[in-house]
């Protein structure tokens, strides 16, 4: 029997209203968003109680290594860094720079991606290169901006090229951007992990909040460094401890030769255009370490704490 309201307006309490199934539908949304917060804070937790014994029992502990020694290690064989940039003037001089001075090593050979329509960038890099053979300024075909998958794509081809030209293939390839300032010590740890096996490496990224930016970017930038220190203060050792996929910064990593082959063979296998990165791919770093995992590889986190003496 239906209820009138007002004057002629009869709502039945057996056929619900707009009012009804917006309420029902809102319940039923708090229910699964619930659920899923509830997984993830699962998830936090045994990550947590993982971190904590690791910790407890003392397999955690962080080296402590000497950075001369490891600055100025001699490679176990010829390494490839791979800096994609589109404008990028104002600071890749100095990452050039200060790269090739840290790492001395001649096995060392820098490629820097560059855009035929981003004069200023490759300006930059000419400028900065101050004849050092182990630079290679590597000039896109197609105009910028593209993805960074693409311009690493453009730079391993050229690497590539350069192993056929010269008979000799790089043992690994390590990955930085345009802003980064190396740390001494670091090529010696990946090209260490890399000659005992694995396949990919990721060091610990300490992100630097830009503080001559806005209001909005600096705290889009702290709670971008809340995320680094959350994952490579915990997660990432808990990940290494299980022997599981290592997701990648796109920064401080670095990847096997027979990694990046298998890659190549993998995306030609699924009709790709032979080379390790998905052109369209937003998201090339993260998926480097977790790709190679799935494909068998081996993945390290390697913590290590610099000392400037022994």
């Amino acid at each position: 029997m239906p209820t009138c309201l007002g004057k002629g307006v009869a709502l039945s309490i057996t056929e619900p209203g707009l009012w009804q199934w917006l309420a029902l539908l809102q319940h039923e949304l708090l229910l699964f968003a619930g659920v899923f917060f509830l997984i993830g804070a699962l998830d936090d937790l045994a990550v947590d109680a993982l971190w904590l014994w690791l910790k407890a029992t003392g397999r955690a502990v962080t080296q402590r290594r000497s950075r001369p020694a490891l600055q100025n290690r001699s490679l176990s064989g010829p390494i490839a860094v791979l800096i994609p940039a589109w404008q990028e003037a104002a600071v890749i001089g100095q990452t050039i720079r200060h790269l090739l001075d840290t790492w001395p090593q001649p096995q060392v050979r820098l490629y820097v991606g560059c855009y035929r329509n981003d004069p200023a960038t490759l300006g930059a890099g000419i400028a900065a290169a101050c004849g050092d053979p182990r630079l290679r300024l590597v000039i896109h075909g197609r105009e910028g901006p593209t993805t960074k998958a693409d311009c690493l794509n453009r730079l391993y081809a050229a690497l590539a090229l350069d192993e056929e030209r010269a008979g000799q293939r790089f043992a690994a390839v390590v990955f930085h951007d345009a802003e980064d300032m190396v740390d001494p010590g670091a090529l010696g740890l990946l090209d260490e992990a890399i000659a005992d096996g694995a396949d990919f490496v990721q060091l610990p990224v300490e992100p630097l909040v830009p503080h001559h930016r806005g209001w909005l970017a600096r705290h889009i930038g702290a709670h971008y460094c809340e995320e680094f220190a959350e994952a490579h203060g915990k997660a990432l050792v808990v990940r290494d401890a299980l022997r599981a996929g290592v997701p990648g910064a796109g920064v401080g990593c670095a990847a096997s030769r027979r990694a990046l082959d298998g890659l190549v063979a993998r995306h030609g296998l699924a009709g790709g255009d032979g080379l390790p990165f998905a052109s369209d791919s937003l998201t090339e770093d993260y998926e480097l370490g977790l790709a190679i995992a799935a494909a068998g590889g081996r993945c390290r986190f390697v913590r290590a704490a610099g000392m400037t003496g022994g």
